[in-house]
């Protein structure tokens, strides 16, 4: 039952708040196959994603943030501490900039970088869920 899963607690050693989703947010929640959650360890906001079956509402953080009116800047790709790969932009806006990393995991571990290369792996069982993906935004 996806309702009843529960988010992490702490994020690199640092304890966890649930924070209240967007009108917006809830919105498309209500349709989304898995569950959706935001949460800061009060620098960071984390927005946690399961999801129990291939979906294309699984889309690109730049997608987001551009619809928001951000300007995306320096995409890359960039392996966190524990070697684990990760795609990363800078967000731009009035003034404001934010490093957003991505990535999505499957039931076995296996990471993806792009929402694009997880369906289609999703879709042709080459991945098998329940996924998570998770978006870190940090203020620069």
């Amino acid at each position: 039952n996806s309702a009843a899963r529960e988010f992490p607690t702490h994020w690199q050693g640092r304890a966890l708040r649930p924070l209240a989703l967007s009108e917006v947010e809830e919105r498309f929640a209500r349709q989304f196959p898995g569950t959706l959650s935001r949460l800061t360890d009060g620098h960071q906001a984390l927005v946690l994603r399961h999801v129990d079956k291939p979906t294309r509402m699984l889309h690109p953080a730049t997608d987001c943030y551009q619809g928001l009116g951000y300007r995306i800047a320096a995409q890359r790709l960039e392996h966190d501490p524990q070697g684990q790969l990760w795609r990363c932009f800078e967000a731009h806006q009035d003034g404001q900039a934010l490093r957003v990393c991505e990535r999505i995991t499957d039931a076995a571990g296996q990471g993806f970088t792009d929402t694009s290369a997880w369906y289609w792996a999703a879709v042709m069982g080459q991945s098998s869920g329940p996924w998570q993906a998770i978006t870190v935004a940090t203020p620069l």
